[in-house]
């Protein structure tokens, strides 16, 4: 998979990247309006009191994690509207190598979180947004790692076990399809964007709702690497799993894929059996 072709997407989103980083290293309770005296001059407005009652903070929240020593950073979106009086839907989302580092922030500029930041709305889900290392290694390799984050998100807000979903785009599709195989009960639905699989992993797959997309046009990941993997599983006799390919479009899939109105919904309409 070439590189350059994820890292080259990346540089649009720098600015918004940015202010990103900058509105989450800025306490809200920071910023005051400034309010004019009598002589005319502007004076900072006194802080106000706090509130004796609490509230989740909401949005794209910085966290961090400790693996081996060091601390992992990686970012947690909680929608406007959460309350913790009730179970809220989540997704684990895997970024493309592009999006690979130690900032904590690159991988919310594209795929999912740049969809969350069009539409909020449309995505009334907690969110998990891991950064992998650097290291040349697929998302498989730190399957370890998303357990403990979706562990501590699990303690941290009032997440719906049964409606936990797993997507990625590109290197994070082809993790979609991994860690789909490796933990067949834990997710009730997938969606795989831009990657591939192993086709043997069918009959693991088979009993998962999954949903893949696909660029027709696609040069780094080849659209029958996704349609291996939907043959497979139906031939294993999997009936809930269905390819959207795109004609004309290349690698990036997700922008259509994200954007499409009924992948939410599709997704809310799935609920894991409880065992």
């Amino acid at each position: 998979m070439s590189r350059f072709s994820d890292v080259s997407r990346c540089a649009r989103f720098a600015p918004m990247l940015a202010l990103f980083a900058l509105a989450l290293t800025v306490p809200a309770s920071v910023v005051r309006a400034a309010t004019p005296t009598k002589s005319g001059q502007e004076q900072t407005a006194k802080p106000a009191a706090p509130s004796l009652s609490t509230s989740t903070p909401k949005g794209f929240l910085l966290k961090t994690i400790k693996q081996d020593g060091q601390d992992v950073r990686y970012v947690v979106y909680i929608p406007a509207d959460y309350d913790a009086s009730k179970a809220w839907p989540a997704i684990l989302f895997l970024h493309g190598s592009g999006e690979t580092g130690s900032d904590g922030l690159r991988q919310v500029g594209v795929g999912l979180g740049a969809a969350i930041l069009r539409a909020p709305d449309k995505w009334p889900f907690v969110v998990i947004i891991p950064q992998k290392p650097p290291q040349k290694r697929g998302w498989d390799a730190y399957d370890d790692l998303l357990m403990a984050m979706l562990d501590t998100t699990k303690k941290d807000y009032n997440v719906d076990s049964s409606r936990l979903y797993l997507t990625g785009l590109s290197m994070g599709g082809y993790g979609t399809w991994a860690l789909g195989a490796k933990h067949p009960a834990l997710f009730a639905a997938l969606v795989p964007i831009c990657g591939g699989g192993n086709p043997s992993d069918a009959a693991i797959l088979k009993n998962i709702p999954i949903w893949a997309f696909h660029g027709e046009a696609d040069n780094v990941v080849p659209t029958q690497k996704s349609r291996d993997m939907v043959d497979a599983i139906k031939a294993a006799g999997g009936a809930d799993v269905m390819l959207t390919t795109y004609p004309g479009v290349g690698h990036n899939s997700w922008d259509n894929a994200y954007g499409d109105p009924k992948l939410s919904e599709w997704l809310l309409q799935h609920k894991r059996e409880a065992k």
